[in-house]
């Protein structure tokens, strides 16, 4: 009998589009931090960028969207004020972050999948960690080749309060789409920001092909390839 599942969250890097983020964040900051140069020695903007990370990623205030808490944090480390560093951010996602596109590849088998899931009926989800904003968000789903499907939403740092692996992120989304946890079914390549979801009762399925192993052994429901994936939505679901 056929799984009960309306719903498909599916992870971006590493599940959707081939991307080692080992090589692509560190690039990603050699290309951001020259832009900021005149306001944060380079030398430091890699440790204040990445601490104002961890504190948003650590952060459970529902009160506060993930983009309030990188800000706040960034700004109190680097003593610069929002409204100086945002235009420059804006510019930096619309003009030049596209030109990392050579880092990642687009992955056929996550096109397929998608418009299986679609002719399915399933709402997707692209449950990336929302520590990017949109405009970022956007770009990677043009590398995958995907940006022009009908996804019922995509998480980053504007919309979300919650980051990866905590259970809240998920609890977020389940109450943004208006969806019963049990009706639904994580995807992801990160045994442990990925099958957190799992706590809520959502189905989980570990995607192995850029497996990043946990410490910490969580349960899953299923596990397999991506290729894997695409035939159980189009054969099993």
């Amino acid at each position: 009998m056929p799984e009960k599942i309306e719903t498909l969250l599916l992870d971006l890097d590493g599940t959707l589009l081939s991307v080692d983020m080992r090589i692509f964040v560190p690039a990603y900051i050699e290309l951001l931090a020259p832009r900021l140069a005149h306001l944060i020695p380079p030398s430091k903007f890699k440790y204040y960028l990445l601490n104002a990370t961890q504190v948003m990623v650590n952060n459970l205030d529902p009160s506060l969207s993930n983009e309030e808490v990188f800000y706040r944090a960034f700004c109190d480390l680097t003593g610069c004020s929002r409204q100086e560093i945002t235009p420059i951010l804006e510019d930096f996602y619309e003009n030049d972050f596209g030109s990392l596109d050579y880092l990642t590849e687009a992955l056929p088998t996550a096109r397929l999948l998608l418009e299986s899931a679609c002719q399915k009926g399933l709402e997707i989800i692209i449950a990336t960690n929302p520590v990017f904003p949109k405009r970022a968000v956007e770009h990677r789903l043009r590398w995958a080749k995907i940006d022009d499907l009908p996804f019922r939403l995509i998480t980053t740092l504007e919309n979300m309060h919650f980051c990866k692996p905590h259970p809240q992120y998920y609890a977020e989304i389940l109450e943004k789409i208006d969806q019963k946890a049990e009706l639904c079914l994580m995807a992801g390549n990160d045994a442990g920001e990925d099958l957190t979801a799992g706590a809520l009762n959502i189905k989980t399925f570990l995607v192995e092909d850029y497996l990043i192993p946990s410490a910490k052994a969580l349960p899953y429901t299923y596990k397999g390839s991506l290729y894997d994936l695409y035939l159980f939505i189009k054969y099993t679901l």
